[in-house]
């Protein structure tokens, strides 16, 4: 909360075998659709005496753009197999790794929401050559921007509201009159609607109940698409929210508002492609008591991710996020929430989710 606190977090898992030489197909997140990779583009030359090196694996999974083919090993050195994509070390939501030829570098991933992902090193033994082709365009992040808000829904009214649906945590905090939240039984997406004179948060995502630092849980990955109508009083955030424990910390990640983004700082990080300003304050109120471990009294620390252009549909590494906080040495304790969330300080407006969905890669 922008003013006041909020509530408190479980997990998917994926993980994909790479056998060196073999390519093998990369995989989705757990609880996510798979999306089909770009597709490979040709193999580089061949040297004098090399074999050309064969085309790199399109990459499966939600992240995987095309594999670029690595170029032909050189001289007498034998060419390496093409290394497909992955949701891990390349990054959960790059592009696919370039095909791997001699020891020459692979070829870049396939373009991710408009950022191309890192080429693969190539694994052969021959002298290094030309880098391999770049990979095709994959998709961005298989958000679909266009997407509607499903039908179906159970409304729930009410100033504090907390439940589970379709394996997201959803609720609605406010210490004002209230409003509503709509969730789906079948889909990750959710929308809420206030008339309100003070602070009104409504999110979906997951709550972390175990003592852990958001390092044991991999990427953490957050997906939404929204459409928002109407005011939202003195101040609003659209984005991605949540909480730590011990300490007791409350963040944001602002990608969009309704007047304005909320929240500044004269640093910045550059994730997933745009420029965020980073700041942290201290605050008061009752929020953190709600939030944080139980028996918490005073305040309570606030950090802001401000996204410099707003957006209205997007994913979002929140790990990167967290490691940029923690690089400015801000502490977080252990991790109690990711949320899609919108937060307004009154006004009467609606907004639609049709996505809104929390992914991490290990649990």
């Amino acid at each position: 909360m922008a003013i006041q606190g909020l509530p408190v977090l479980s997990v998917p898992l994926c993980s994909c075998v790479l056998i060196f030489g073999l390519a093998s197909a990369g995989c989705s997140d757990s609880g996510t659709v798979q999306g089909t990779g770009g597709s490979s583009d040709a193999a580089g030359s061949t040297s004098t005496a090399g074999r050309a090196a064969t085309a790199g694996q399109s990459g499966g999974g939600r992240d995987a753009g095309g594999a670029g083919a690595g170029g032909a090993g050189a001289a007498s050195g034998t060419s390496g197999g093409g290394v497909p994509s992955f949701g891990g070390a390349a990054g959960a939501r790059t592009g696919g790794g370039g095909g791997a030829g001699g020891a020459r570098a692979g070829g870049a991933g396939g373009a991710r929401g408009g950022f191309a992902g890192a080429g693969s090193a190539g694994a052969g033994a021959a002298a290094a050559g030309a880098a391999g082709a770049a990979g095709s365009t994959g998709t961005v992040g298989d958000v679909d921007c266009t997407a509607m808000l499903p039908t179906g829904g159970t409304t729930y009214t009410g100033a504090n509201i907390n439940g589970k649906a379709d394996g997201l945590n959803y609720g609605i905090w406010t210490n004002g009159s209230g409003g509503s939240i709509t969730v789906f039984p079948s889909a990750h997406a959710f929308s809420a609607t206030w008339n309100n004179s003070s602070d009104f948060l409504a999110h979906v995502g997951l709550d972390f109940t175990s003592s852990k630092s958001y390092t044991a849980y991999g990427t953490i990955v957050a997906e939404f698409v929204e459409i928002k109508t109407g005011t939202a009083g003195s101040f609003s955030s659209i984005g991605v929210y949540g909480w730590t424990r011990s300490p007791c910390v409350e963040w944001y990640i602002n990608e969009d508002a309704f007047s304005g983004l909320y929240g500044n700082g004269s640093t910045t990080a550059t994730i997933d492609g745009a420029t965020y300003a980073l700041s942290m304050t201290t605050t008061t109120g009752t929020g953190g008591a709600n939030a944080c471990e139980a028996g918490h009294t005073g305040g309570w620390t606030q950090i802001h991710s401000t996204r410099k252009t707003a957006r209205q549909c997007g994913t979002v590494t929140v790990s990167d996020h967290f490691a940029a906080w923690t690089q400015q040495g801000w502490s977080l304790g252990s991790l109690s929430s990711v949320h899609i969330n919108v937060e307004v300080g009154g006004g009467q407006g609606s907004i639609q989710f049709p996505v809104a969905n929390v992914t991490t890669t290990s649990n």
